[in-house]
Order: C-alpha cells, then structure tokens, then sequence
C-alpha cells in the first residue's frame, strides 16, 4: 500500500469521527510513516486504538489518568504508550489537534489532555538546597548537602512536603547534569539545579516553590536552538538567564577556535532571544555553532558562585 493508498482508506476509517480535524490528523500520520509502515491492518489498529483511547479520555474526570493506568485500561498493556511506539506517536499528534497545543512539548501537551505524569519518575536533581522548614524531605535535602551529595528528588516529594528557602536565595538552573555534579564534586556553596533537558514536572514543580520562596532563579544552558528555547521559556517563567547574552556565546566561539577545536553547526534556527536580541543575530551571523554548556562550565559555575558570596 502506497501513501495515498493509505491515506484514502483511513480516511474513509475516520469519516464517522465527529472531530473535524481528524481528515488532517490522518495526513499527517500517514506522511510521517515510512512507505515499509503503511500496512494496511496494522496502520487501520492503530487508528483504532487512538479511537479507543480518545473514547476513554473523555470519560475521565478532573483528576486525570496516568499514562500508564490510560494503556493497561485500554489496551491491556502498560507500556502500549511508552515513548516511540506506534500507539504513543499517533496519539500525541491526535491530541495536538485535540487540544489545540501545536506550541507545547509533548509533556505538556499530554498533561493538558488530563493524562499525568508519574510522580515518582523523571525526578529533578540537585545540589545544596537551602531549605528552612522542617520536613522529613527538608532533613533529607539537609543531609545529602551535608555529605556532600546531590540529591534526587520526586515530584510525589516535593508535593507532599513543599520546599522553602531564604527569600533572597540565589539558584542556578543548569540544562544539563555535568554541571550539578561538578558543582557537588567541588562542594560549592551555591545552589545548582539541572532541567536534564527540556523541564520535567517536578523541575517546574520546585521552581515554583523556589520562586514562591522569593528566591531569584537564573539559568543557562546549551548555546544551541534547543537550550535557547528551553531558556525563553524559563525567561518567560520568570527566570533570569545566567551568562546567556551574545557576549557569553561569542567569547566561547573564539575560545574555542583559538583551541583548534571544530564545533557542530546548528541545522535549526534559535528562537527569539529578547533578553539579549543581539544573541538571536550572533548565533546566526556565526553559523549557528553549537557551544555545549560543559565546555563553558567553569565559567558558569564559578562567576555565579563568585557573584553569590
């Protein structure tokens, strides 16, 4: 079965759908599909299982329903919409079209359907917290800071005891986990926190309790289209961008040419940068070449600290 072939009988599958968007929804599954998925029963078992899980979804209350509890309810297996299957891909561009999130990750995108994220999965990690209450998550966060160590924490935890800290706390978020383990392997005084990428839950979960605190929340991150992005959004959130202006991104380009070493060109345009317009126009004008935040990590790590004592 070729594309078109396919794209005609699923959407003759789909005509008594009352979602108007569902003609669109098949177009772009089918033309997301090698030529070598476009079988014609397995492709129609997906469309119906999306159907199923759609079904399902608005039967569900205010509360929501896991990823998993959603896949072994409707599909007899918990891990039907783990990440990279057939059934998950199909469903998250269904519910872009559902709920209208073109613009969101497909964590948020997922959250706002109702479906929730696990509370004790994809924890957030950090070093040397300054918390002030009481809880037997503050003792813990104390004692790990005490021995010296970085501290994973759920996002089950930071819910059922909410963090505190100094209101003039200052914290820096970080994109990637090199950076809070050097700053445990050198016992830094400042508090270092990782968005692994782009936020989990609980990242944002304990951002809001920190920012709700009166700490201020700076970030830097990768000097790539992805790691700008994810610093919009934090700046959007409130947070402060930390060495992320074009004169940061412009001295770690001639640091690195001056070490002979050859950077990766970026394929994607970097979004907006209104903190600094003029990094949006240097990342261009210097050919989109990726600095990674490990290289710049003794800079980060040390002017915040620097500035923080």
């Amino acid at each position: 079965m070729n594309s078109r072939q396919a794209r005609d009988a699923l959407s003759r599958l789909v005509e008594s759908w009352q979602e108007l968007w569902a003609p669109k929804w098949v177009k772009e599954v089918v033309d997301a599909r090698r030529p070598s998925d476009l079988d014609s029963e397995a492709i129609q078992e997906v469309m119906a299982d999306v159907r199923r899980l759609l079904d399902h979804l608005g039967r569900v209350g205010a509360s929501g329903i896991s990823r998993t509890e959603l896949a072994v309810n409707v599909l007899a297996d918990p891990h039907a919409l783990d990440e990279g299957t057939k059934v998950e891909g199909a469903m998250t561009q269904a519910l872009r079209y559902r709920e209208h999130g073109f613009e969101l990750d497909k964590r948020e995108l997922w959250q706002r359907a109702g479906i929730r994220a696990s509370r004790v999965s994809a924890p957030v990690l950090t070093w040397s917290l300054p918390v002030v209450g009481g809880s037997f998550l503050d003792e813990q966060i104390r004692s790990a800071s005490a021995g010296a160590l970085p501290l994973h924490i759920s996002l089950f935890a930071l819910q059922k005891h909410p963090v505190t800290v100094p209101h003039d706390a200052r914290i820096l978020v970080v994109e990637n986990p090199r950076l809070v383990e050097a700053a445990a392997e050198r016992e830094l005084p400042s508090c270092v926190i990782t968005t692994n990428g782009s936020p989990t839950t609980a990242v944002k979960t304990l951002l809001e309790q920190l920012r709700e605190s009166g700490a201020s929340v700076w970030f830097h991150g990768d000097f790539d289209s992805w790691g700008i992005g994810i610093c919009c959004r934090m700046y959007e959130d409130g947070a402060t961008p930390w060495m992320m202006d074009a004169p940061d991104y412009e001295a770690a380009l001639d640091r690195a040419e001056q070490a002979g070493i050859r950077l990766v060109q970026d394929s994607n345009d970097c979004c907006d940068t209104p903190w600094d317009p003029d990094l949006q126009a240097a990342f261009q004008r210097r050919g989109q070449r990726i600095i990674h935040e490990e290289f710049v990590l003794d800079s980060v790590l040390g002017q915040f600290t620097t500035k923080a004592l």
